[in-house]
C-alpha cells in the first residue's frame, strides 16, 4: 500500500476519533437540558469522570480484554491478552489492520466507544443516584462488561462466527447492540433498582412530567451527537474507503432525519402538541437504529429504518412511563429499544437480509441482553446493599449540586433569587 493512502486512512480515523470524543459534550448537554438546574454540576461531573476513567480502564486492560486474539479452539467467550498496551512490530505500518490505521489510532478510536456505554446510563439515573456508587459501577461496567461483549463480535469471539443456514456471523457494524444496548440494559436495570424521582408518579398512577431546565442546551446536545455520529459510524469503516464511507454518512443522516420527523409526527398525533423533546429523541433513535447496518443499507432502506425508529421512540417512552420506570432523558427507549430494532433490521433490510440472518441477529441480541442484564443486576444490587444507590430525600429535593459538590452551576442566578 502506498504511503499516501495509508496516511489518508489514518488521518480520517483520527478525525473520527475526535468526532466520537465530541459526543461526550453532546451527551452532557442533552442530559443537562432535560433535567433540573439543581443537578447540573452533578451531571457534568459524571460525564467528565466517564471519559477520563473510561480511557484509563481501556488502557489498563479493556483493550486487551476486547481484542484478546481468539484462536481456533477457543470458546470465543472470554480471553485476556494482558495488562497495559504496547504496539506490535507492525503497528505503525500498512501491514497492520489492512493499512486502515495505526495501532495507536486503533486503541484511541475504540477507547472512545468504551466510555459511551456508561454515558448512556448516566442520563437514565440522573437526579437521584449517589455519585460514589455511580462511579464504582462505571469502573466495573466499562472495565469488564463492555469489553467482554465487544470481544464476542469485534474481537473475533463466538458471535462473529455464529452461523445458521445461509447466515454466517452476527453483524453489528458500529454498535447498535455492542455499544448502545450494552448501555441500555444497564440503564434499564439501574432505573428499576433506583426507583422514580420524587413527584414523577402519583399514587393513582398518573405520570407527571418533570420539565428540563434548558431545552436550547438539549437541542445543541443532539446536534453535536449527530455530528459525532459521522465519526461513530464513518470511522467504523476502519479506513477512508471513499465508497463505503460516503454511503455510511448518507444512510446515517437520512435515518436521523427520518427518525426525527416520524417521532414528532407520531407524538403530535397522539398528544396534540409539537413536542421538541420527542423530535430530538427521534433523531437519536434513528441514529441508533441505523448504526448496526449503516454500510449495508440503501438510502431508501435507511429512511424506512429511521421512520420506524422514530415511531418506536414515542411508543417506547410511553411504555417506560406505563411500567412506572423513570428515565429523565429517554435513554432506554433510544439506546436499548432502538438498539435492538437496528440490530434486527440487519436481517430485514440491506445486503444481508433474510430469515437466517434475522435469527442470528436475534440470538446476538439475546446473548448480549442476558449477559448485561444479569451481570449489571448483580453489580447494582450489590452496590445497593453495601454503599446504597439513592441519595436521601432531602438531598434529592434540594439538589445534588449543593449536597454532592458544594457548588452551583448557575451561582449568580441562585444569588439573585435570595
Amino acid at each position: 500500500m502506498e504511503t499516501g493512502l495509508f496516511t489518508a486512512n489514518n488521518v480520517w480515523m483520527m478525525i473520527c476519533t475526535g468526532l466520537v470524543f465530541a459526543m461526550h459534550l453532546g451527551f452532557s448537554f442533552l442530559e443537562i437540558g432535560l433535567t433540573r438546574q439543581k443537578n447540573t454540576v452533578n451531571i457534568l461531573f459524571k460525564n467528565v469522570f466517564i471519559i477520563c476513567i473510561g480511557l484509563l480502564l481501556y488502557y489498563i486492560g479493556g483493550f486487551n480484554l476486547m481484542y484478546p486474539g481468539f484462536e481456533d479452539g477457543d470458546a470465543g467467550f472470554l480471553k485476556f491478552a494482558g495488562w497495559g498496551i504496547g504496539a506490535p512490530e507492525n503497528g505503525m505500518t500498512p501491514d497492520y489492520a489492512d493499512g486502515g490505521y495505526t495501532w495507536w489510532t486503533d486503541f484511541l478510536f475504540q477507547g472512545m466507544f468504551a466510555a459511551t456505554a456508561a454515558t448512556i446510563v448516566s442520563g437514565a439515573v440522573a437526579e437521584r443516584i449517589k455519585l460514589g456508587t455511580f462511579m464504582i459501577f462505571v469502573i466495573l461496567y466499562v472495565g469488564i462488561v463492555y469489553p467482554i461483549v465487544g470481544s464476542w463480535q469485534w474481537g473475533g469471539g463466538f458471535l462473529s462466527t455464529l452461523s445458521y443456514g445461509e447466515a454466517e456471523g452476527f453483524y453489528d457494524f458500529a454498535g447498535s447492540t455492542l455499544v448502545h444496548s450494552v448501555g441500555g440494559w444497564a440503564a434499564l436495570i439501574a432505573i428499576y433498582l433506583l426507583g422514580a424521582r420524587i413527584g414523577k408518579f402519583d399514587e393513582d398512577g398518573k405520570v407527571n412530567a418533570i420539565p428540563g431546565h434548558n431545552l436550547p442546551l438539549t437541542a445543541a446536545g443532539v446536534l453535536i451527537l449527530w455530528l459525532g455520529w459521522f465519526g461513530f459510524n464513518g470511522g467504523s469503516v476502519l479506513s477512508a474507503d471513499p465508497a463505503t464511507t460516503s454511503l455510511v454518512l448518507v444512510t446515517t443522516s437520512l435515518a436521523a432525519a427520518a427518525g426525527g420527523v416520524a417521532a414528532f409526527l407520531t407524538s403530535t398525533l397522539l398528544y396534540k402538541n409539537y413536542d421538541l423533546t420527542m423530535f430530538l429523541n427521534g433523531i437519536l433513535g434513528g441514529l441508533v437504529g441505523i448504526t448496526a447496518g449503516a454500510d449495508l443499507m440503501s438510502p431508501n432502506e435507511a429512511v424506512i429504518i429511521g421512520l420506524l425508529a422514530g415511531v418506536i421512540i414515542v411508543l417506547g417512552v410511553a411504555l417506560i412511563d406505563k411500567l412506572k420506570l423513570d428515565d429523565p432523558v429517554g435513554a432506554v427507549a433510544v439506546h436499548l429499544i432502538c438498539g435492538i430494532w437496528g440490530t434486527l433490521a440487519v436481517g430485514i433490510f440491506g445486503a444481508k437480509a433474510g430469515l437466517d440472518q434475522f435469527l442470528v441477529q436475534l440470538a446476538g441480541v439475546g446473548a448480549a441482553g442476558a449477559f448485561c442484564s444479569v451481570v449489571g443486576f448483580v453489580m447494582l444490587f450489590a452496590l445497593k446493599k453495601t454503599m446504597g444507590l439513592r441519595v436521601s430525600k432531602e438531598e434529592e429535593i434540594e439538589g445534588l449540586d449543593m449536597h454532592e459538590h458544594g457548588m452551583d452551576a448557575y451561582a449568580d442566578f441562585r444569588m439573585n433569587q435570595h
